[in-house]
């Protein structure tokens, strides 16, 4: 899927353009341009991507996916590594979209494998706002950033209800099956850690250097970015330390529980250590035992047995071993 949307200081937006006419758009200055290139085959990125004139190693970057979030500068523009994040309605898994994005003074291509609802709504926001030439693409590009960090909120919020309902679960004495979800949880927070501080290091860059398309009164916007990518990273810092501290009352309840059954099972076995000795002793085959001949001798023995077994268990019963 291909979305060229071409905006002129004086028509406003133009339709019917066709992508052959990029190179001629490009060469006018009142031109704002975006291409939206979804899952492009090898021939159509080269052929869309061609009149920019992209560096070979940023071409590069957008052929090998699963890059780390990033910023370059090359001669002709900058190239940058987004992600869209959110959660897959039926497994709950973290889903991370890859977007590739090419910034010049007055054109933005955004390259992704799969849909992505944020470029949609970002798309449909520039078509009926009034963009201002003056700005080139800053606006543009902050409302991309802005709404694909608004996305990470809910994302986190999620996983943080998740994480409270983990810690209610772990203390209940009828669920021992909580570490599962708890590795889950930790690779999902590791996912959004990996996405959003290197992100934040992005927008860092776009307010540290003086770039050609950002003027200082958009700098504001871009600063309202990177405070919300801060407030981010500390909340998943924050949710990982709940979550390993989580995971380690998980572990102490487990020993607990194992603790419990280990002292019931000593209990047993040494009751039952008690009425096998007994009975271990009038089982020996020596001739001039004791009591072998006496008419009470198999009661009383029976009778020991069965009061060693019952004070030994009222014994650890007030231990607490039972």
């Amino acid at each position: 899927m291909t979305r060229l949307l071409v905006y002129h200081a004086t028509q406003g937006f133009q339709g019917d353009v066709a992508a052959a006419d990029i190179g001629g758009l490009l060469a006018d200055p009142a031109i704002l341009l975006w291409l939206d290139l979804e899952a492009p085959t090898a021939e159509e990125q080269a052929q869309l991507l061609g009149p920019f004139a992209f560096h070979p190693l940023a071409l590069e970057d957008v052929e090998h996916a699963h890059q780390r979030p990033k910023i370059e500068q090359y001669q002709h523009g900058y190239f940058m590594i987004l992600y869209a994040i959110g959660i897959e309605p039926d497994g709950g898994a973290i889903r991370a979209d890859e977007i590739a994005l090419f910034v010049g003074e007055r054109y933005l291509v955004t390259v992704h494998a799969a849909p992505v609802p944020a470029l949609a709504e970002v798309a449909a926001r520039w078509r009926v706002g009034q963009p201002d030439p003056a700005a080139g693409i800053s606006t543009l590009l902050h409302s991309l950033l802005d709404t694909l960090v608004d996305d990470y909120f809910p994302v986190v919020d999620e996983l943080g209800d998740r994480i409270d309902d983990l810690e209610d679960r772990v203390f209940s004495q009828d669920d021992g099956e909580a570490l599962q979800p708890l590795f889950q949880l930790k690779k999902d927070l590791l996912v959004v850690r990996r996405i959003v501080a290197p992100e934040r290091d992005v927008v860092n860059v776009l307010l540290r250097r003086e770039l050609p398309f950002l003027q200082g009164e958009h700098l504001l916007y871009y600063q309202d970015v990177y405070d919300h990518l801060s407030r981010l990273t500390e909340s998943v810092d924050t949710l990982r330390d709940l979550l390993s501290s989580a995971m380690e009352a998980y572990l102490s309840v487990v020993s607990n529980r194992l603790n419990q059954v280990m002292k019931t099972l000593t209990a047993i076995s040494a009751m039952l250590m008690s009425a096998a000795l007994v009975a271990g002793i009038y089982g020996m085959n020596f001739r001039h035992m004791p009591e072998l001949e006496w008419r009470y001798g198999y009661p009383l023995t029976l009778g020991v047995m069965l009061a060693l077994f019952v004070g030994l268990g009222l014994y650890f019963r007030r231990k607490g071993w039972l």
